[in-house]
């Protein structure tokens, strides 16, 4: 599908958002039967239309390069055949986890003789804005249907022919469950001015999730009248403690840079207590070399790596989505939580260590969504959490922090059950 000439994009977004609202109404009622059908039938055409998706996304890819767009940006945009796989199995996998929409929890008595719980409801209508990466097309709808929201998503630019071709298997995997097709809404234009408009029609969207780079989460930030669930930043750090087993060490450090580079869990700073440094950071810096990584560190840190380049104060700052590392040499889990509380994002950091009581430490005072001993920070998503997917990742403490699945996309309401008391 191309882009349309939309005329006038404010009555076009106003329209979409009525009919958002009208179909949110259908799904929140909707039986898991009747959402679990949907998801597992659109799953099913993602399958047999991977040629489809392929060749458009090939129409993206191109055009992103004659655009000039950084290997960064075309590797979050590609879907290779794994991550259509992947984006399948986490459609699949969401039709296989609980509805969180109706339960009842924390029912207790009152003197009164009433009873009083909380009920868990779908928010209503998720905006969704997000760049590059069109596989989060399926994971949003899949998460949005799944706890009985409306979504409407507008992809970038750069990855339209991708978002259209993933919207039309979505809207026959509704249409086969008889669901309503307005359930989930692409928008079939690139204006930006879209984007203002939508971030302001608090009467049809009830929450914004911004994806993409910090420019764009600011903005929507700054200007939008509907709540935003949101990160800016993912400077992710790991910590590698003189008490932890240096294979260990070795293997997480280098699974957490290089991995994958354009990943907002990606590790961009590694932290080194200073006792293990010359045994580890040489050989570390050895194998990011081999990878093609450029290095920047401390004046300690270029003591054991000649061909690192001295690192700035706007290093540990910054969130590179590129193969550089930053490093630095500290001296003890203070500092390394001090300069992590100074320069991370409160996205993903970890420590590794085979001491219980600095792992214990690590884990209550470092501030971030996820805190993690002995891991990678790659794991710091939807899919390796259990969620089956995610719809982001949330810095914020309101409503949903860390990976936002199924239950981060519901709220709850008080439900009261009587007998015919009355307040005296």
């Amino acid at each position: 599908m191309s882009d349309q000439p939309i005329t006038d994009i404010t009555a076009y977004m106003r329209d979409l958002g009525q009919r958002a609202r009208t179909a949110s109404r259908a799904l929140a009622r909707a039986s898991t039967a009747e959402k679990n059908a949907a998801l597992l039938a659109i799953a099913d055409e993602l399958d047999r239309e991977r040629a489809a998706i392929a060749q458009a996304n090939r129409t993206d890819l191109d055009a992103g390069a004659a655009k000039g767009l950084d290997a960064a940006l075309l590797d979050r945009l590609e879907l290779t055949p794994g991550r259509i796989d992947a984006m399948i199995e986490g459609v699949r996998q969401v039709a296989a986890l609980p509805d969180p929409v109706g339960a009842i929890t924390d029912l207790n008595y009152r003197p009164s003789g009433i009873q009083v719980g909380r009920m868990r409801v779908p928010l209503g209508v998720v905006g969704i804005i997000y760049e590059s990466r069109p596989n989060v097309t399926a994971d949003a709808a899949a998460l949005c249907l799944k706890s009985g929201n409306a979504t409407v998503l507008r992809g970038g630019s750069e990855s339209f022919a991708s978002n259209q071709a993933l919207a039309a298997c979505i809207q026959r995997g509704l249409a086969t469950a008889g669901l309503p097709a307005d359930g989930v809404q692409v928008l079939a234009t690139t204006d930006r001015a879209a984007v203002g408009v939508m971030i302001a029609m608090p009467e049809s969207i009830d929450v914004i999730i911004p994806r993409g780079g910090k420019g764009l989460i600011e903005r929507i930030s700054r200007e939008a009248r509907v709540p935003v669930i949101k990160h800016l930043d993912g400077i992710c750090h790991v910590y590698i403690d003189d008490a932890a087993d240096l294979d260990k060490a070795f293997n997480i450090a280098m699974n957490a840079k290089t991995q994958r580079y354009g990943t907002c869990n990606t590790m961009e700073t590694l932290l080194v207590d200073a006792p293990v440094a010359d045994a580890i950071l040489p050989r570390l810096g050895a194998a990011y070399r081999g990878k093609g990584v450029e290095l920047r560190g401390c004046q300690r840190t270029r003591d054991l790596l000649a061909d690192a380049a001295p690192a700035t104060e706007a290093d540990w700052d910054t969130e590179y989505l590129a193969p550089i590392l930053s490093i630095r040499v500290v001296d003890g889990l203070d500092e390394a939580i001090d300069h992590i509380a100074r320069h991370g994002s409160a996205h993903t950091d970890a420590i590794v260590t085979e001491d219980y009581s600095r792992a214990r430490r690590f884990l209550r005072e470092v501030d971030s969504s996820s805190v993690m001993v002995n891991a990678s920070t790659r794991f710091a998503d939807g899919f390796e959490y259990g969620l089956g997917a995610e719809i982001g990742i949330s810095t914020d403490k309101f409503h949903a922090r860390g990976p936002v699945g199924l239950e981060g996309l519901t709220s709850v309401k008080f439900v009261v059950l009587g007998d015919g008391e009355v307040r005296c």
